[in-house]
């Protein structure tokens, strides 16, 4: 899997993806710091990678339901952190194996996104 993280989460989140055997790439190396939702949600779709982020706006971005013909960012996968940012690579590395099959799960849906929320006491998908 490929990993596109947000200019909000601590490398440690990259470092256990990494030693997972994943692509980690970092916004900053893609698009300018402070960049716009937007911005970030078309990097992502362009790299088909998952964005990591700790930014709930992504809701507004990309619903999961999108109203009338609205398509834009319709395969953004990613991963809402809601947890304490020096718990996410430790939340991050307790969910890798759901996250890997909620992946591969959804690549055989019609769409093929995967939206997950990690907080301190849970994990949470979207289908």
């Amino acid at each position: 899997m490929d990993f596109l993280l947000d200019e909000n989460v601590p490398l440690s989140v990259s470092q256990v993806l990494e030693k997972a055997g994943h692509t980690v790439r970092l916004l900053v190396d893609h698009a300018p710091a402070g960049s716009p939702d937007p911005v970030v949600a078309t990097v992502s779709e362009q790299l088909e990678s998952v964005l990591v982020t700790f930014d709930g706006d992504f809701e507004k971005v990309a619903p999961r339901i999108a109203k009338g013909h609205r398509t834009r960012f319709r395969r953004l996968s990613r991963i809402w952190l809601r947890c304490r940012e020096p718990q996410a690579a430790r939340r991050i590395a307790v969910a890798l194996s759901l996250i890997e099959t909620e992946f591969d799960h959804a690549q055989k849906m019609k769409g093929g996104r995967m939206v997950i929320g990690l907080s301190d006491s849970y994990i949470r998908t979207q289908r």
